[in-house]
């Protein structure tokens, strides 16, 4: 297993996070030299509130820290795109994916529910032994992951991150958040851990749609290097005759990607650590 990364550089507040501090004491302030500003400076507090919150629920979003929605110009250069799958291993789809990456000469990018590689833990080597991609996306995935405190969102990064390495043998460098939704308290976690958040370029809602053809128009549209597409080996949804969208659309994708000259690579591959 890789050594515990070395520390990282120290942590600067994301602007937006910096200057919501900031209203907060200006507010503060204003109300202990003009008492009859209260109502004022709640009213700013509460829009300031509900602009973070817009912030954390736009997954693509850049407001609340670095966000990775692309590959890095050189990846894109090299007409490279990622493949990423979220939300498993499942015992169920996660090999028949290995299986079609295997038959297409590609290597993918998976973000993984801790909890469920502890529940497969063969499943979770078999993924690096093939030459994927192990990322963290969280240890339970849970719904209101948003809603944590700075306290719980750590337990919930770090637990993964030790389990994720103890079993795959590689420390995560990468993570993503459970349905690309976090809140201001993140990244000040993953800086501690020297992970990098990654969204995606796009995606092909494959957990909720049951047309394939529907989720490959998302994923093709305007396919080009640098993208990071993502879709889902765990929480699959099963199209009209019982079979994960997943496993329908994946061949397809990847046909399309080598008719436009893009090649797949991986996370860890194409965006350096952090803070590097």
């Amino acid at each position: 297993m890789q050594a515990h990364p070395a520390p990282v550089a120290r942590w600067s507040a994301p602007p937006a996070v910096t200057a919501s501090i900031g209203l907060h004491a200006v507010a503060v302030g204003t109300v202990a030299l003009v008492p009859d500003a209260l109502w004022w400076a709640l009213g700013g507090i509460g829009l300031n509130q509900l602009g973070l919150t817009a912030a954390g629920l736009w997954p693509r979003s850049h407001l609340l820290g670095p966000n990775w929605t692309r590959l890095p110009v050189a990846a894109a250069e090299r007409r490279q795109f990622a493949l990423t799958l979220d939300d498993g291993p499942d015992p169920q789809v996660t090999p028949r994916v290995l299986d079609l990456l295997e038959r297409h000469r590609v290597r993918a990018t998976f973000f993984c529910i801790a909890a469920r590689a502890q529940a497969a833990p063969a499943l979770l080597r078999e993924i690096v032994a093939r030459g994927h991609d192990v990322q963290n996306h969280s240890h339970s995935h849970r719904h209101h992951f948003a809603l944590l405190g700075p306290r719980a969102l750590a337990r919930e990064v770090e637990r993964a991150q030790q389990v994720l390495a103890e079993l795959g043998g590689v420390r995560p460098h990468c993570f993503r958040a459970p349905a690309g939704l976090r809140n201001p308290f993140l990244d000040l976690v993953l800086h501690r851990q020297g992970l990098n958040l990654v969204s995606w370029t796009r995606r092909g809602f494959d957990t909720a749609s049951r047309d394939p053809q529907r989720v490959l128009q998302r994923l093709t549209r305007g396919l080009a290097g640098g993208d990071i597409v993502l879709l889902h080996d765990g929480h699959a949804q099963r199209d009209a005759h019982g079979q994960p969208v997943v496993l329908d659309v994946l061949p397809r994708l990847l046909a399309r990607a080598a008719e436009l000259g893009l090649q797949a690579t991986t996370l860890r591959e194409a965006i350096p650590p952090r803070g590097t």
